[in-house]
């Protein structure tokens, strides 16, 4: 674990957001080995071929925050001299100070005394609080940069990538699933459907199931005894 307070609300994300990172890294691969540059006074990041500088793909990229060893501490972009306030990051500093979540509305949040600090810890920081933003803006993908000295900075990305429908998650869920721990796989589910903008019901009152439905179809998880996800029932044939 990174930064307990901000853990629940990653959780909740944590289908929604692998299904986007997943996306973003097919169209990556369509690229074969590329770089990444970042251009601040554009806002933009563009990923760009290294065998073809032709081919690259071009987001919108909005700071949420950079996590650096030196200081041992996390700098939101609301309070970081090269973010914007009134940013898209923002909207975490207002959940925050709506729901009594410090972590998120105050500017620097230092790191657990017990946290190791390295780069993978970083990193796995930097998941967190991607995770974290796509939750609270509903933005997605979102993309975690070696930024120097060990920092790392926190994107969340408009990116020219297909928006995710029932059938494009069914089809990569097996695939994404069998690396994925979701600690609470029914409200992951739900909040999938809501970030998504699907529709979502559920099968009894027991909540043993869960069937979500776009214009691509239709897909319905099977919980077992433990609320983990057992089954994935598909049809994805457009829906009347």
């Amino acid at each position: 674990m990174t930064f307990a307070a901000l853990q629940p609300l990653a959780d909740r994300a944590a289908l929604f957001t692998a299904l986007r990172q997943d996306a973003l890294a097919q169209e990556l691969e369509k690229l074969g080995d590329n770089r990444w540059d970042a251009d601040m006074a554009a806002g933009t990041i563009t990923f760009t071929s290294n065998a073809d500088p032709a081919r690259q793909l071009v987001a919108r990229a909005h700071l949420i925050a950079t996590i650096a060893p030196g200081p041992r501490s996390l700098l939101w972009a609301w309070a970081h001299p090269q973010g914007d306030a009134a940013g898209i990051a923002a909207q975490l500093r207002e959940y925050g100070t709506e729901h009594g979540v410090a972590s998120l509305s105050d500017p620097e949040l230092p790191f657990p005394t017990d946290a190791a600090g390295d780069d993978e810890w970083i990193a796995a920081a930097g998941h967190t609080v991607g995770t974290v933003a796509v939750e609270l803006t509903g933005r997605s993908p979102y993309y975690v940069a070696p930024v120097g000295g060990g920092t790392s900075a926190v994107f969340l990305l408009d990116a020219p990538i297909e928006p995710l429908t029932v059938a494009s998650a069914a089809i990569a869920l097996p695939r994404i699933l069998s690396g994925l721990a979701l600690p609470d796989a029914r409200t992951s589910v739900w909040d999938a459907a809501r970030l998504a903008g699907w529709n979502l019901s559920w099968t009894d009152e027991s909540f043993t199931g869960a069937t979500v439905t776009d214009a691509s179809g239709s897909a319905t998880f099977r919980f077992d005894e433990q609320a983990r996800i057992a089954n994935i029932e598909s049809s994805l044939q457009p829906q009347v």
